[in-house]
């Protein structure tokens, strides 16, 4: 169901995103620190050389370019920080309790034996105590790697539709789509929040200051203001492209993947029609719900937003290429 030239060159564009989005970071952190100075600095006093707007603008960066080693010190923290505390941040956000064999056999069982067909380590088990039927991998590595269902998943899902979820998951550690989604949403995704932040000082305390500054100077300090904003506009446009930077067919080769391991489409057809309409989970943070095996959303701009392909068509994709077929509906005979 796989081409193997196709897999390979998944599995390259994922560490391809994965470099340039830690190296994106700091250059993201650096615009932003250029918006803030451009934010709370004077609009000063005309120059020989050119107006307010733009002495104030070469004072900012000046100040960012003094901060340049403050950042690279801030930035290699946070990466430490991500590093070694992603699972946690990532468990904390979600609720996500560790198991082990004795408290779930049947599901350690299952996942044990996919890891043995593939010949891959075991990973870590965590269950999500939620009526919600979904689940998501994470981890930067095989050997790191975690997967994680809901009860709700464990207590609706037969034995082989629960098998054919595990080796999806597994497919997403295997395909290094794991690994690309941690770092967009652990180490990259602080962007969102900082952005946030920025844009509030933007609109509430710099336009107070601005509408409290003489006549003579409040049209260098609406430039000012205004390339201020374009910058956290770009900054924030960027953080959010980082949600997109993970092809939408990821969930299509992670469902090909889980018919290749189980050798079993309609487990895999038959999980998916379960999911679908019962997976939403509010309580976890939007950033963290782009890993889960579906992410529930309303419908925009003809889905360019949303995270996760549609169910249906993942449904089709199965019929088509894989050979499944749609679980029988019990239907009732009209009465004569």
């Amino acid at each position: 169901m796989i081409a193997a030239t196709g897999l390979r060159t998944h599995i390259w564009n994922n560490n391809l995103k994965s470099i340039l989005l830690l190296a994106g970071f700091p250059v993201l952190v650096l615009a932003l620190v250029f918006a803030a100075a451009l934010i709370l600095a004077d609009p000063g006093t005309a120059t020989s050389k050119g107006g307010a707007a733009q002495s104030t603008a070469m004072a900012a960066l000046d100040w960012t370019l003094s901060a340049f080693p403050f950042v690279m010190i801030g930035v290699a923290i946070w990466f430490a920080i991500a590093w070694f505390s992603h699972q946690a941040i990532i468990d904390a956000s979600t609720g996500a309790k560790s198991v082990s064999r004795i408290d779930e056999p049947e599901l350690y069982n299952l996942l044990e034996n996919l890891t043995i067909s593939r010949g891959m380590p075991m990973p870590s088990l965590r269950v999500i105590e939620t009526s919600a039927l979904n689940a998501y991998a994470s981890g930067l590595s095989e050997k790191k790697a975690v997967i994680t269902v809901t009860r709700g998943l464990m207590e609706r899902l037969n034995r082989d539709e629960l098998e054919a979820v595990l080796a999806h998951e597994l497919s997403h550690v295997i395909n290094r789509d794991v690994r690309l989604l941690v770092i967009a949403v652990i180490f990259v995704g602080i962007i969102s929040f900082t952005v946030e932040i920025a844009a509030r000082s933007l609109f509430y305390g710099s336009l107070s200051r601005a509408g409290g500054a003489r006549r003579g100077r409040s049209g260098n300090a609406g430039v000012i203001l205004l390339v201020a904003g374009l910058i956290v506009a770009v900054a924030y446009g960027l953080a959010i492209l980082i949600r997109f930077a993970m092809s939408r067919s990821r969930e299509f080769m992670a469902d090909a993947g889980a018919v290749e391991l189980t050798k079993n489409p309609d487990a895999m057809i038959s999980a998916l029609e379960k999911i679908s309409g019962h997976s939403e989970m509010k309580d976890a943070p939007k950033e963290v719900r782009q890993m889960f095996i579906d992410n529930e959303t309303k419908a925009s701009f003809a889905g360019l937003f949303a995270t996760h392909p549609p169910i249906e068509k993942r449904i089709a994709a199965l019929v088509d290429y894989a050979g499944g077929q749609r679980p029988l509906r019990e239907t009732s005979i009209p009465q004569i």
